[in-house]
């Protein structure tokens, strides 16, 4: 564990755990690293050396002021893959981290890429526009903004105690570890990041970045996802890209990386062994 300073004086705590081919993790907001616990511990004994860094204004970086935006989070991610000086390196973006992903990809290109995976991503635009008229309308984010900063603590205990992992379904069965969790690290970062966060990860139109990405990319999404919903997301971007692989899943949430985190993790390891 260490820090990378940005050239704009930001530190970016990062993991970086083992040997082997790097796979490089960039998680969800409000969250941090520490969300892709169960990845990097199981892609760590599969013999990668994972990487995972908290974003800055998240977790255990810089609460800066400013830079909540796709430009400055593909910035930072560069600057980590530098430092450490990562080659062949598989990118896997949960949710926000998926939009930061693409949008790394296609500001710096392939040259350290070998693959992508995009897991209940934003990409490619979630917000309603006019050539966007299956997304959310913009009520529905400007909604979020004012719960943060209404009571940022509140907020973060209803969002994963419901929809966010599906806690909120009929016979679905809640965890309490899970949801104070999230709300651990959520609670961790900065309110600033966070309230502008929410405009950088609905309102990027990450179009153009995936058209330019020829890498493999693997596009996994539940089909129950209440925060990205699918129909708007994954199929759109799996056709964006252009050598992109669906891999959908009925009744999965949005926080299907832990909830669901067997059938991830298999499915995932199947399709980086696959060729």
């Amino acid at each position: 564990m260490g820090t990378v300073t940005t050239s704009d004086g930001i530190e970016i705590f990062y993991k970086d755990w083992g040997s082997g081919q790097p796979i490089v993790f960039s998680h969800g907001w409000p969250l941090s690293a520490d969300d892709w616990d169960t990845q990097l511990l199981f892609f760590l004994q599969h013999g990668y050396r994972v990487v995972a860094h908290d974003r800055r204004g998240h977790g255990r970086s810089t609460q800066t002021g400013d830079g909540h935006d796709m430009a400055h989070y593909a910035a930072d991610l560069r600057a980590v893959v530098e430092a450490l000086d990562l080659h062949d390196a598989i990118h896997v973006g949960h949710s926000t981290g998926g939009g930061e992903v693409a949008h790394y990809i296609g500001t710096y290109g392939e040259d350290r890429v070998a693959r992508a995976v995009l897991i209940s991503a934003v990409p490619p635009i979630m917000v309603q526009t006019e050539n966007n008229p299956g997304g959310l309308p913009k009520s529905v984010f400007d909604d979020l903004q004012a719960q943060l900063a209404k009571n940022r603590s509140e907020f973060y205990r209803a969002l994963p105690s419901g929809p966010f992992y599906g806690f909120n379904r009929p016979g679905v069965e809640s965890s309490e570890a899970i949801i104070e969790n999230w709300w651990r690290q959520g609670m961790m970062g900065g309110a600033k990041a966070h309230y502008d966060g929410i405009v950088a990860f609905s309102q990027t139109d990450f179009t153009g970045d995936l058209k330019k990405i020829t890498v493999p990319v693997l596009v996994m999404h539940g089909e129950d996802d209440q925060i990205v919903p699918y129909a708007d997301s994954a199929p759109l971007s799996a056709k964006l890209v252009q050598n992109g692989t669906l891999k959908s899943y009925p009744g999965f949430p949005h926080g299907m990386p832990t909830t669901q985190a067997d059938t991830i993790n298999a499915d995932l390891l199947e399709w980086l062994q696959s060729s």
